[in-house]
């Protein structure tokens, strides 16, 4: 799954990078979590813009999102089939631009490192997504958005089971354009980027606190520093009554 991620783009290339017809002011994120605004490009009639909606899915025929499950991610190989995707698969894929996303690689001792996996050439990441405007009997409105996942390629294959799908070149005009290229296309889209595309390090565990942001999230760590964040914090231990001195009343 992709369930931490960074955007450090600004928003004047984002507007170059994928010819928008508005610019929103969205500043660096360095960990984005589930239910999160999250920036995804969509288009509508030809048009391309940029909005800004909640990072969990919920497709438009849920009653309640408060009691719906929340749904960061969809699966290529099965979201042309859930009842949950099946539409968004046909008339509501975007794009979400990144910088790079964490994973936490599990060791031989069971311990999960974090790790930050960005392109190996630096250039933005654009992954394959979802979304949904869902309106409530009330008159509420939410968009929301998820993305889509994909086998690991190799080199992923060792840090997780699961990697964002990747899109490139003429792909990313081809997912937007829901008009032209129907659900079998989409799906022969969402592939697992080729070998040798990506590069990863290992990052402080403070990526998973959800409140925790800056740019010292995506710096390496060393050996050392990774082996002191693993090892177990020892137990204060109890000072008795008085702190140890003679009690003066």
């Amino acid at each position: 799954m992709c369930g931490r991620f960074a955007t450090t783009l600004p928003p004047e290339m984002m507007v170059e990078l994928f010819n928008l017809l508005n610019q929103i002011d969205f500043p660096p994120r360095y960990n984005i979590t589930p239910t999160q605004p999250i920036a995804v490009v969509w288009e509508q009639s030809g048009r391309r813009t940029i909005q800004l909606v909640r990072w969990g899915f919920v497709p438009n025929w849920v009653k309640d999102p408060r009691e719906f499950s929340l749904l960061i991610n969809a699966r290529a190989e099965t979201m042309a089939d859930k009842p949950s995707f099946r539409d968004a698969v046909r008339h509501s894929r975007c794009i979400v631009p990144a910088s790079g996303y964490y994973e936490w690689m599990k060791g031989p001792d069971g311990k999960r490192q974090p790790y930050y996996i960005t392109m190996e050439d630096d250039s933005p990441m654009i992954f394959a997504g979802l979304y949904s405007n869902w309106a409530g009997p009330n008159g509420e409105e939410i968009d929301t958005a998820c993305i889509v996942t994909v086998e690991p390629n190799l080199e992923i294959s060792s840090v997780y089971d699961r990697m964002p799908a990747m899109l490139t070149g003429d792909a990313v005009d081809m997912w937007l354009n829901t008009r032209d290229f129907d659900v079998r296309a989409a799906t022969q889209l969402a592939l697992p980027l080729p070998q040798g595309k990506l590069k990863y390090h290992p990052v402080s565990k403070a990526v998973g606190r959800a409140d925790a942001d800056g740019p010292e999230l995506i710096r390496p760590i060393t050996p050392e520093q990774a082996e002191a964040e693993a090892a177990p914090t020892k137990p204060k231990k109890k000072v008795a009554a008085g702190g140890g001195q003679l009690d003066l009343f």
